[in-house]
């Protein structure tokens, strides 16, 4: 069984945080940024030096090959995402990536060339913090985005994510060659932090994922009447935060009573019009995100939620509408992948948990053309998406060496 090198692998982490436009304040590292690009500098001298092949693909994601004995066979694919998110932390996305640098170095220190090649990858706008659409990489990687779509997800400043990417020297047009289907690639593992609170809760270091929960993302709108709050009478009113405020504690009470155990439901935005102290609500909206490995959690959270906002609309005079955002299907992770990875932590004695992953990942999509499994690393109190992030390197080196033993498992 092979052993990584901690000392290594926080080296590692540390220089990608220090490819950072926010230092002192977490970790960003927007797509086609200058910080991206440093960070792709990085893994590029880092994986020539081990005598890797290099790329840069048309949509920017970062590409290494290790070649196989037989590298006209489909490759083992691990990596994570470059990007991250708003003043975010720096394990989040780093942590695959450096597991996967770092498998292949050991793997080329012991001079092993296993049967398939293996390939690192580090994809871009995993976050969507930039363009405001979330696994950009990996759609387009599996069909799913056209150079129409990545025409239309646009940042701030109105650039379309096509037009940063050439802007960022790449050429998207050839996206449609690197489209990857069925018998493409052998197999995909993605080492991640949890951002939970599931292992740690548990003193547990180490995650096999065994399914990854589906998503649905909605919009709700309700009109009412902006008035003077000191001179409507309380029986006048058509006050759409107050309607509002009844749909959002019921959606609470449905997640909790009303469907499983796996079922979660947020409202994370909330906008209320004109946000004025003397004034009534007139108009509010807010997000609803319903998540469950279990499809029909989610289809019952949205009946009960649609009749609800129904309901409310019609006892505080309301008009509404509910509108799709977004959403992605639970994915089950292939069970030889899974053998694979539990088999390396038993030989190796470190204790792991099955789990599912309750965020999404561009590793579900990889679910359409190949086998996949996740590594999931303990994540300190849980917490993701925030300057106080933080994994144990000593915990990230197990999930590291469950990697390297499992992707040599699958590639021989």
């Amino acid at each position: 069984m092979l052993e990584t090198n901690l000392e290594r692998i926080k080296d590692h982490i540390e220089t990608l945080n220090t490819f950072n436009s926010t230092p002192g304040k977490g970790c960003t590292r927007l797509s086609f940024s200058l910080e991206h690009k440093k960070a792709i500098d990085y893994l590029t001298e880092s994986c020539k030096s081990l005598g890797l092949e290099v790329s840069v693909d048309p949509i920017g994601n970062f590409r290494a090959k290790l070649k196989g004995r037989e590298p006209v066979l489909p490759p083992v694919m691990c990596g994570s995402h470059i990007d991250t998110v708003l003043y975010g932390g720096k394990f989040d996305g780093a942590a695959g990536l450096v597991a996967a640098l770092e498998a292949l170095t050991v793997i080329k220190e012991h001079n092993i060339q296993p049967k398939h090649s293996l390939e690192m990858i580090a994809l871009v706008e995993e976050e969507g913090s930039s363009f405001g659409g979330g696994l950009v990489a990996s759609k387009a990687l599996v069909g799913k985005y056209t150079l129409e779509d990545l025409k239309k997800l646009k940042n701030d400043e109105g650039i379309s994510f096509y037009e940063a990417a050439k802007r960022f020297g790449l050429n998207p047009d050839e996206l449609e060659r690197y489209v990857l289907h069925k018998g493409d690639l052998k197999a995909l593992i993605e080492l991640h932090i949890e951002q939970g609170k599931i292992l740690y809760s548990k003193s547990i270091p180490v995650g096999v994922v065994d399914a990854i929960v589906g998503i649905k993302q909605l919009s709700v709108t309700l009109e009412g009447m902006a008035n003077h709050a000191g001179t409507t009478p309380m029986n006048l009113r058509h006050d759409a935060l107050v309607g509002a405020s009844k749909i959002i504690t019921f959606i609470e009470h449905c997640a909790k009573h009303d469907a499983f155990d796996s079922t979660v439901a947020t409202v994370g935005k909330i906008w209320c019009f004109p946000n004025v102290t003397n004034v009534i609500p007139g108009k509010v909206t807010f997000t609803v995100d319903i998540r469950d490995i279990k499809e029909e959690g989610i289809e019952r959270i949205e009946k009960l939620l649609r009749e609800k906002v129904k309901q409310v609309s019609k006892e505080h005079g309301l008009n509404y509408s509910i509108d799709l955002v977004g959403q992605s299907d639970s994915v089950k992770l292939s069970d030889k992948v899974i053998s694979a990875i539990q088999s390396a932590a038993e030989k190796l004695g470190i204790k792991y948990l099955r789990m599912h992953s309750g965020a999404g990942h561009d590793s579900a999509l990889f679910t359409e053309v190949t086998d996949v499994g996740m590594i999931f690393v303990q994540s300190i109190e849980g917490i993701s998406h925030a300057p106080e992030e933080d994994t144990k390197y000593e915990d990230l080196k197990r999930g590291c060496d469950v990697l390297v033993n499992a992707l040599l498992d699958i590639a021989q």
